[in-house]
């Protein structure tokens, strides 16, 4: 009698822990989180899923999302590729996350692609990118070619330099963006010759690649530094670099013991922020050009409160592998911030989670006021933000030079540009 009734308590006991974890499931929402938390990309995407974390941390502490509060589910793809879409499909068809919030390079973007699209998941990405896509599975925070390298390319021209010299990592992004890059100079009059870093024509005579790329995690720079120092030699001159991950601080610190400064050759470095500034020389690399949509030293309210918020969240926060001294914010950090609360207000305007009538909610227009500013969404599943091009200092931070306010992202830009003749 005594284990019959043992047993029922034991059934009586089981059935309640099922409903409460019904009713807490019935409370919360899963996000995935696919960022690169080691190889070559940790270096940038471990703060990503930090301020991603904290993020999720504050809106929750105001109620959540439609009553629901975030629960993320965290992956590492490692930074292999492929590993990519395996961990979009656990995230989508495993742990059936509302929304994505991922990626870095643009190679592990096109990696999980398919699989939101055939699962018809949606993914945040926050990185700038080459364009030439427009998935209407992905919502492109992101820096869009206009709202980056041309401005940056702009500016160096204003400043009176007539030779530009290309480098990049050997993946999509740089190979793409310096496609449109060399398009866009040679509309400007830049003659070919002074055009740097080497070009491949097809059979045709159609240039097909332009730059010089090294893998990712290349670590000699010396001969290439080498034959930059040589084109620089003539003055005017200057570097635009696509170099991605924990490739840059050795090639910055060649260039630094080769004598090269801003003064001779400036470098503008569009995937270089505050935070990979951390692991650079610093005090050797004063007045390098950045070009981005947030700025650490943007001078607004909802920059200072931001900026307090996080430090403050790094000291209690008990989250594994968050490291909490000597932090900074940039701007790939910034727009997975805006994100994550773009997302929010695209949920509460369609009152659901469901991805269609989200996408919907983005394609009718949401803004949000983050610490870089207003920012808006664009029925091209991209965003209208302010850029700003600003000057590295001896503490890592920048000195803001200029700003263009409300730039639509307009990722087809490819074949646009006609070149002087």
């Amino acid at each position: 009698m005594i284990t019959k009734f043992s047993k029922l308590l034991s059934v009586g006991a089981l059935a309640l822990v099922a409903l409460v974890a019904a009713a807490r499931a019935a409370d919360t929402v899963k996000v995935g989180v696919l960022h690169d938390l080691s190889g070559t990309m940790a270096i940038s995407e471990t703060s990503l899923r930090d301020i991603l974390l904290f993020t999720f941390d504050e809106i929750n502490a105001k109620g959540g999302v439609l009553g629901k509060k975030i629960v993320p589910v965290i992956v590492d793809p490692g930074s292999v590729w492929p590993i990519f879409a395996e961990k979009s499909k656990q995230l989508l068809e495993v742990d059936k996350v509302a929304v994505t919030f991922g990626c870095w390079t643009s190679v592990s973007r096109k990696s999980a692609l398919p699989v939101f699209e055939k699962d018809n998941g949606l993914l945040f990405y926050p990185v700038q990118y080459e364009g030439e896509e427009e998935s209407q599975n992905v919502c492109y925070t992101a820096e869009a070619v206009n709202q980056q390298a041309i401005p940056a390319v702009d500016y160096f021209i204003a400043q009176g330099k007539k030779k530009f010299y290309l480098i990049g990592t050997d993946y999509v992004y740089p190979q793409t963006t310096n496609l449109v890059l060399l398009e866009y100079l040679l509309s400007k009059g830049v003659p070919l010759a002074n055009i740097g870093g080497g070009y491949k024509k097809d059979g045709s005579g159609k240039i097909i690649s332009a730059g010089k790329y090294t893998p990712f995690g290349h670590k000699d720079y010396q001969q290439i530094i080498a034959e930059i120092k040589d084109f620089a030699s003539s003055g005017d001159a200057c570097v635009i670099s696509t170099l991605n991950g924990d490739t840059n601080p050795p090639f910055f610190k060649e260039y630094a013991a080769a004598g090269l400064t801003a003064d001779t050759c400036p470098v503008v470095s569009y995937s270089i922020a505050e935070d990979e500034f951390r692991s650079l020389p610093a005090k050797d690399l004063v007045g390098q050009i950045g070009c981005w949509t947030y700025f650490q030293s943007i001078d607004s309210p909802e920059n200072t409160k931001f900026l307090a918020d996080f430090q403050a969240w790094l000291k209690t926060t008990t989250a594994d592998g968050v490291v909490k001294e000597g932090r900074v914010v940039d701007s790939p950090m910034v727009l997975s911030y805006d994100g994550v609360y773009l997302w929010k207000a695209c949920v509460e305007k369609a009152g659901s989670f469901d991805v269609d009538k989200v996408r919907a909610a983005w394609k009718s227009g949401v803004s949000f006021v983050g610490p870089g500013g207003k920012v808006t969404t664009q029925p091209n599943m991209h965003l209208t933000k302010t850029v700003y091009i600003g000057e590295s200092k001896a503490d890592g931070q920048f000195k803001i030079l200029k700003t263009f306010p409300d730039v639509y992202g307009e990722p087809h830009l490819k074949g646009t540009f006609k070149a002087k003749e």
